[in-house]
């Protein structure tokens, strides 16, 4: 169950070359490609005479020639050259996908086509700031549903289990939750109030002794989420603190593409307003963020045989608040979606 008219990253930009790749997104194979002047393309990969792969064919200038009968097609999708000598059948032609380059990332549009607008793409303040560091790791594949890492993110209290060694503080078990309903998605936060901070931060906040902290989870529509934490001295924090001049602040941007119904592709990145050029940090927070994220992979799969194989019913707790509200919401949104298309296609 997928919203179609949205914008899901298709892959990195480093990812996107000269040579023909086959990727997948929302269980639709699509082969992607630059032009030589640079430019992404995505086409639908399947000729359209006997459906092999164009990504199996090869790219000639700016057009896509198919590996078994040599169709050819420009970067709109039309062939414009076939074997035969004859006139090209008019159906031979394969469907474009807009796409749009934004913080190192290429981003699709699967709806319809004339919906797409690049304005619409997460904003993400402070991402070419020299002010503010990154770091950032592959793209992680995930034998789950990609609604399983809303899930998962939509849920500080997972910490206190999950991320024993990383994430995880006394306070994460049990410190009640609020959840706030935006224009374009679900927010689930609460402020800890003096405790030591978590061992992943505690190697990189500026301050001694106790912390006051934030746990900002956000999940915006269709699988864009934002995880802000934010580190203050004790006594300086809270939803009215003055915040202290040492307050650490890590932005991560998390991106689920659903490959099917039970594989997602995972991208991230986190933007710190620490130490901007020091390398060597990035990295540690790199290799470390990405141990937590190979811990919610390992249960997350795991839940994914679980529901899948279920033999009684499943439970909610309390804490799933936003979760369900998250998934209450998409699910009308994608019906909505659905009513309009039957009724174009009528």
């Amino acid at each position: 169950m997928f919203l179609r008219n949205a914008w899901y990253v298709a892959a990195w930009s480093s990812e996107v070359t000269r040579d023909l790749k086959q990727i997948k997104v929302l269980n639709e194979q699509i082969c992607v490609f630059r032009t030589e002047e640079g430019e992404v393309i995505a086409l639908e990969d399947a000729c359209p005479h006997r459906k092999l792969p164009l990504s199996k064919g090869r790219i000639k200038g700016n057009t896509v020639e198919c590996g078994y009968h040599g169709l050819t097609f420009d970067c709109a999708g039309q062939c414009v050259w076939a074997p035969g000598g004859g006139r090209i059948p008019s159906a031979a032609k394969v469907r474009p996908y807009p796409v749009h380059e934004k913080y190192g990332l290429v981003w699709i549009w699967m709806g319809n086509a004339a919906m797409a607008d690049p304005e619409e793409i997460i904003d993400i303040p402070n991402f070419d700031s020299p002010e503010w560091g990154i770091n950032a790791g592959d793209a992680m594949e995930l034998q789950c549903n990609y609604l399983l890492m809303c899930d998962n993110l939509l849920d500080p209290s997972h910490v206190a289990w999950v991320h024993q060694s990383s994430f995880a503080a006394p306070a994460t078990k049990d410190t009640p939750l609020r959840v706030t309903k935006t224009e374009n998605g679900i927010i689930v936060h609460r402020w800890m109030m003096d405790h030591e901070p978590a061992p992943f931060y505690k190697k990189v906040v500026e301050f001694e002794g106790n912390c006051d902290r934030l746990q900002h989870y956000e999940v915006r529509y269709p699988s864009h989420a934002l995880i802000r934490a934010v580190f203050t001295p004790a006594g300086t924090g809270g939803p009215d603190g003055p915040l202290h001049e040492k307050t650490f602040v890590m932005d991560s941007y998390n991106f689920m593409t659903p490959v099917t119904e039970a594989e997602t592709r995972y991208y991230w990145f986190q933007l710190r307003n620490v130490r901007p050029d020091d390398e060597g940090l990035s990295k540690m927070m790199a290799e470390d963020v990405r141990h937590a994220f190979e811990e919610d992979r390992a249960v997350l799969q795991e839940v994914q045989l679980g529901m899948t194989n279920k033999q009684s019913p499943h439970i909610d707790l309390s804490i799933d608040a936003g979760q369900l509200r998250f998934r209450r919401q998409l699910e009308a949104m994608i019906a909505e979606e659905r009513m309009v298309d039957a009724k174009m296609d009528a």
